[in-house]
């Protein structure tokens, strides 16, 4: 609940940012002279890439959950079964066998969303973000792709 509130918050104050730059984008093509309109118009486009890019986040978080919440009700989601040190961080080692696992299944099952998803837990929990965000996206993208039944 608590990354929900922060997730909020933080498209929050982008988006009034988001608004405040528009604004004084306007502004500067309002004065009207040849290098303000050109400031104007260069101003306009940080918010528009903004917004495109809060979208498509915002897009990614409500699909990855909406794959996590399929997954609980069918209880597949992954038990953190993770070695923690007595500061509560995981131990690398611990990480790196239980993706090393999911890296097998994802291996012998390239098709099933399932396996993707605990994949890209996996890599975040060994702190590899990228690889977690490519393993989600591929998790989604089989996910939209599969047949509807009946």
């Amino acid at each position: 609940m608590r990354a929900k509130l922060t997730y909020v918050v933080t498209a929050a104050v982008l988006v009034f940012y988001f608004v405040l730059a528009g604004s004084r984008g306007v502004l500067l093509i309002r004065h009207g002279t040849l290098l303000t309109v050109t400031f104007g118009v260069a101003v306009l486009i940080l918010p528009v890439i903004g917004v495109w890019f809060l979208w498509k986040n915002t897009q990614f978080v409500r699909r990855a959950n909406a794959l996590a919440a399929e997954l609980d009700a069918e209880g597949g989601l992954p038990v953190d079964e993770l070695v923690r040190t007595p500061s509560g961080r995981i131990d690398r080692d611990s990480a790196d066998a239980v993706f090393a696992r999911r890296r097998e299944e994802t291996e012998d099952s390239p098709d099933d969303w399932r396996c993707w998803f605990r994949l890209a837990v996996a890599y975040q929990d060994a702190r590899d973000t990228p690889r977690a965000r490519k393993a989600m996206q591929r998790a989604i993208a089989l996910h939209m792709d599969r047949p509807v039944r009946a």
